[in-house]
């Protein structure tokens, strides 16, 4: 689904970088995001959620969220919850990047379905209200993920985000069931932070964190601030992960200005796309993706958002030849 804007153009490299990897891949398109709507009515036509359901996995570009619309929903917030893609996981690590820090290797997992995002808003005669949704179960799953990734890498601390404090019986309940699930991963280390702390530490102390655990909307956020700290969005990767299918897309929007001109970075884009081969038991060829990305950025053959001279296609020509 490459969507709107630049999506189509960085999903495209995508599909040639794995091609390149000599994997069988059939590739089905599928439309979504406002340019679906202009031709449909709808930003997520019927047809592509039933061709999401059939597939195997799903690689998906960027949207154009159009303001004050009528009937005009996000079409990604619909599907994951239409398929139950209650993870959200965004692993942030150095690249040889000139003047950035080094020694970042973390991860943040966020519940994806829940939380203010569930649009349950009203307008009062004094103003507007937002529902805050926060179920046991959401907390349970997105929690027990959290420690079953860490344990799987075998990383040695989750650190749980919250504001406890204030939001007492939302994040209080999430609070409580992280303090419950964690007794069942002795191995690892379970600590709490409040989420404005942790804005702070993520900047003063990026090294400290492993695997980080939270709740929809702060997740969101310090999820783009991390992203800051590792050469920003246009290298931000994401997956969005449920019991049985996994949907794979850059943190970046769909930058209409820049579409069609053959400059934006798709790197954000491989590097989700090597999180779609490890969620298809392709580990080894992720590795090797994630090698020849490296060693392409080591070069200086890079986009121009990163101090390059390459367009976007000559960039993914590069990280072939390394592959």
């Amino acid at each position: 689904m490459g969507g709107d804007g630049i999506g189509p153009e960085v999903t495209a490299q995508s599909m040639k970088l794995l091609e390149a990897t000599g994997i069988g891949f059939d590739f089905i398109k599928a439309e979504i995001g406002f340019e679906a709507y202009k031709k449909y009515g709808t930003p997520l036509p019927e047809k592509t959620i039933k061709i999401c359901k059939k597939s195997d996995a799903i690689l998906f570009g960027a949207i154009t969220t159009p303001p004050n619309i009528k009937g005009y929903f996000s079409p990604i917030v619909r599907l994951r919850k239409v398929l139950d893609l209650y993870a959200n996981v965004r692993p942030f690590k150095s690249l040889p990047i000139p003047d950035q820090k080094q020694g970042i290797d973390f991860i943040i997992v966020r519940e994806n379905t829940e939380d203010l995002y569930v649009g349950q808003e009203q307008l009062t005669k004094e103003g507007a209200i937002a529902e805050r949704v926060i179920t046991k179960k959401g907390c349970e799953k997105i929690i027990k993920f959290a420690f079953e990734l860490a344990k799987k890498q075998s990383r040695k601390k989750v650190t749980v985000v919250h504001k406890a404090n204030i939001l007492r019986i939302t994040d209080g309940l999430f609070l409580d069931i992280a303090k419950k699930i964690s007794q069942s991963y002795r191995e690892i280390i379970m600590e709490d932070m409040l989420v404005d702390s942790c804005a702070m530490q993520l900047v003063k102390k990026t090294e400290d964190f492993d695997v980080i655990v939270t709740t929809n909307m702060f997740g969101d956020i310090l999820s783009d601030e991390a992203a800051g700290l590792t050469g920003g969005l246009g290298v931000a990767a994401s997956s969005n992960i449920g019991n049985s299918q996994g949907l794979f897309e850059p943190v970046h929007g769909s930058a209409p200005k820049y579409a069609g001109k053959n400059i934006a970075n798709p790197m954000a884009s491989f590097l989700s796309s090597t999180m779609m081969l490890e969620f298809l038991s392709e580990d080894k060829m992720a590795q090797k993706m994630r090698k020849s990305i490296t060693k392409t950025i080591k070069l200086g053959l890079t986009t121009k958002d990163l101090g390059g001279r390459l367009k976007s296609s000559e960039f993914t020509d590069e990280v072939i030849k390394n592959l």
